[in-house]
């Protein structure tokens, strides 16, 4: 584990923003910066955070541990579902192959929780018994396993709006993807969900649920795109010891950014209006629950790269673009 003196030095120097402009044309996600060019995608996952659908701050080596586990997990399972990647050229960077993105954000749960709009549990605390298209029984309660996986998908909504929630006809009636597209990206989001579920066991955490992207690659193969199995993500909750925290009505042990969810819920907020500041002592905390997260699925150590990335990320557009001038010119 990274040392709290490591990450309280690392406050000032966390990656908010980009300017990357020799990697191409820019588009800017809630985390991630997206550069596209010559068919290529360069995904630079910054340090910022997002709960509520708003970006709420920073948090220091987010963005390192999401590539790099991300990266790990494109790797875990490119056998089960095929993905857009074709490296890893920054400890922030990913580069793809640039794919048509299927616009439906494919959510697959395991257990009746959430704390967010569009969460299981907010709605079925509110009286809710069919969610998504799927009948609920009654009697569930707060953190309960669901006798089932559940497919609950919402819009891809752009950066600063709420995505939305609904069941398969509610999505394709949207008129934003297709019948074919939904149902072959449902098929693929429970087999990458199984397949991690499995894997998460062997490491002692329950995978609880995610969110999965796909997209089709110009030759027109279906992939999954962005991330797979972060704790930007996914819900991970320690299973030594959900079952006694289960009984005895308290939260399980995240290690995911519900720790910042549950944060600003305590201070009231919701994702409406302006965000309370995040204090430092939730930043570094996040920060510790993201690295466990990395080592424990893993297996690894976090070794994180310590230097200022604004530069780091200077001289990987300044390669980039050498790389692009030489490619031009072998080409005249």
């Amino acid at each position: 584990m990274v040392d709290t003196v490591t990450l309280r030095n690392a406050l000032p120097n966390c990656l908010a923003e980009t300017d990357l402009r020799s990697l191409g044309s820019k588009y800017e996600g809630k985390v991630r910066d997206n550069y596209t060019r010559d068919g290529q995608r360069f995904i630079v996952v910054t340090d910022r955070i997002s709960a509520f659908d708003r970006v709420l701050g920073t948090i220091p080596f987010k963005g390192q541990v999401l590539n790099r586990l991300a990266a790990w997990w494109f790797e875990k399972t490119k056998s089960i579902v095929p993905n857009h990647v074709v490296g890893v050229p920054d400890p922030n960077v990913l580069q793809c192959v640039e794919c048509e993105p299927i616009l439906v954000e494919m959510v697959v749960r395991a257990y009746a929780t959430g704390t967010t709009s569009t969460s299981l549990w907010t709605n079925y605390e509110k009286g809710v018994r069919v969610f998504c298209g799927h009948r609920l029984p009654e009697g569930l309660k707060k953190h309960q396993k669901l006798a089932a996986l559940i497919l609950t998908p919402t819009t891809k909504a752009p950066k600063g709006e709420h995505d939305v929630s609904g069941s398969r006809e509610e999505i394709l009636a949207t008129g934003k993807v297709t019948a074919k597209d939904f149902d072959e990206a449902a098929v693929l989001a429970m087999k990458l969900f199984e397949a991690g579920q499995s894997l998460c066991a062997e490491r002692g955490l329950i995978l609880v649920d995610t969110k999965y992207e796909f997209g089709r690659t110009p030759e027109g193969r279906m992939v999954v795109i962005d991330e797979i199995h972060t704790p930007d993500s996914s819900r991970f909750w320690r299973a030594d010891t959900y079952g006694e925290r289960f009984a005895a009505g308290k939260d399980p042990e995240p290690l995911d950014k519900d720790f910042v969810r549950r944060w600003y819920s305590a201070q009231g907020y919701m994702g409406d209006g302006e965000a309370p500041p995040m204090p430092d002592e939730i930043r570094i905390g996040a920060a510790e629950r993201y690295i466990a997260a990395y080592e424990q699925i893993t297996g690894e150590p976090f070794v994180p790269n310590t230097e200022p990335p604004a530069a780091r990320m200077a001289n990987l557009a300044s390669h980039a673009s050498h790389a692009s001038h030489q490619q031009s010119g072998a080409s005249r």
